[in-house]
């Protein structure tokens, strides 16, 4: 955590663990949340502590897990376990991929504890340290312990043993003190007590807590330290937890954003991703989620109900209503509501696309406009235009995408069509109604309109005893009598 590598730390993340309680076909520690999968906040907790190996164990859809971890973490070794179960022999086989003669600390934690901090890690490493502990427990305090491991303690309060629930008396269930699963063990120590752990338990697996036994009846220092905060070390087991994870990580995100000076009106409705960054001074409504890489720029406006990913929201603009993905809004530029902003588009300074304009790969000059009911795709737009109402680019042929390319200080008509690939020069217009086929020279007014015709007293000829007809007659009668001498 001060730029240098601990050389005398290692890393091992356990991730061979099915996840039944899941009910997915996606392994637990692939789930997400904050926009990063639980193994990730993981590793970047790891790799907060500059450790000079990090392991990872894996088991349950190895390669899949492996290949997500290697883009999470691509310094991390991955290992495989063998069928021999339990977290003890996850350890082992871990410790097979640590350089023969390290002889530092092993730092264990499990995959699926995405709000374990690095803070506290560093804590239960300087107290291991301190102590010059062979094994120190990062222990929790819990109102209901049903289903964790029980830290057992002597009568002097020093910790004595590890009993797993299903093996647990009454009288060892009653504790409320539990493990949490992350460990700091001394490497010659986990190597030599791990070759004394048997399988012989009620769930028949090789348990890594098994280890404080052994190492205290040699008569080596092992320690618990408890948390300060027990959800710090909470598991993600179920869709319930998964939740309630995603929930406390986001509170303590958009808590975060707060403090440096970001206005959240609704903290309970507001999602915020870890990759986000916003700005001081820029606001977010209800409702809003921020994914992503989105950035927020001083000064601007999100919301309400908005949802960008890997957005870039320009200094002093406003989007409402709004749904964007891997577009750029520049400054000052408005943009909703009820706006679909697709890949690749890009709102010039002080632009504007407001109520239900869907663009896409669609780049807008500084100060132009598409006010409403249109679809622009694949269209570059110069500065200063306006594209009126009702305005589409028939972009596809069937086959492949083509281009539209609008000068500047244009002024289109409503309901106009633009049948790429077409050019629209600077300064031109178009009038309403126009299906644009061909370029239109600068300067220049396109019109494809045909004359209108009108056929007096159709309705009365084609639609008789209609609401419409009666209607009619009733306005017929009363422009005849005013006509009358």
């Amino acid at each position: 955590m001060d730029g240098m590598t601990d050389q005398r730390l290692a890393v091992i993340v356990l991730a061979a663990g099915a996840g039944t309680r899941m009910k997915s076909r996606t392994p637990k520690v692939l789930h997400s949340i904050a926009g990063t999968p639980l193994i990730g906040h993981v590793l970047a907790t790891a790799q907060a502590l500059e450790p000079a190996h990090v392991v990872a164990v894996v088991r349950h859809e190895r390669e899949r897990v492996a290949a997500a971890i290697s883009e999470l973490a691509p310094e991390a070794h991955i290992v495989n376990q063998d069928e021999i179960p339990g977290t003890g022999r996850a350890a082992e086989v871990a410790l097979d991929a640590l350089p023969a003669d390290f002889d530092g600390d092993v730092l264990i934690v499990s995959g699926d504890v995405p709000l374990l901090d690095a803070d506290t890690l560093a804590e239960l490493l300087a107290a291991h340290r301190a102590a010059d502990a062979a094994a120190t427990v990062l222990s929790a305090h819990l109102d209901d312990a049903t289903g964790y491991g029980r830290v057992i303690r002597a009568s002097d309060g020093a910790l004595d043993r590890i009993v797993e629930h299903k093996d647990a008396s009454d009288d060892e269930r009653a504790v409320t003190e539990i493990n949490s699963g992350t460990y700091v063990v001394n490497a010659d120590a986990l190597r030599r007590s791990l070759t004394h752990v048997t399988t012989d338990n009620a769930q028949a697996e090789k348990y890594l807590t098994d280890v404080i036994g052994v190492l205290r009846g040699e008569g080596a220092t092992v320690a618990a330290i408890p948390v300060a905060e027990a959800w710090l070390v909470g598991g993600v087991n179920d869709r319930v937890q998964l939740q309630e994870a995603a929930a406390r990580l986001n509170a303590l995100i958009v808590r975060g954003w707060q403090m440096a000076g970001v206005t959240i009106h609704d903290p309970a409705t507001t999602w915020i991703e870890r990759g986000v960054t916003l700005e001081a001074d820029s606001e977010v409504l209800p409702n809003v989620q921020l994914r992503g890489a989105t950035v927020v720029r001083s000064g601007a406006v999100v919301g309400p109900d908005s949802t960008l990913t890997d957005v870039e929201v320009g200094a002093d603009a406003k989007v409402a209503r709004t749904d964007a993905t891997s577009a750029v809004i520049g400054a000052r530029a408005s943009v909703g509501p009820f706006s679909y902003l697709r890949p690749g588009t890009v709102v010039g300074e002080d632009g504007k696309i407001g109520t239900f304009v869907e663009t896409k790969n669609a780049v807008l000059g500084a100060g132009s406009k598409v006010p409403h009911l249109s679809y622009i795709g694949d269209t570059t737009v110069g500065e200063g235009s306006n594209i009126g109402a009702g305005t589409i680019t028939a972009n596809y042929d069937g086959v492949n995408k083509h281009k539209t390319v609008v000068g500047s200080h244009v002024r289109t008509g409503s309901h106009n069509v633009f049948v790429a690939p077409v050019r629209i020069g600077d300064g031109a217009y178009t009038g309403a109604g126009t299906v644009v086929r061909k370029d239109v020279p600068a300067g220049a007014l396109a019109v494809t309109a045909g004359s209108q015709r009108t056929v007096e007293r159709w309705v009365a000829a084609n639609r008789p005893g209609t609401a419409a007809a009666d209607a009619a007659a009733a306005a017929q009668a009363a422009t005849d009598g005013d006509s009358a001498p």
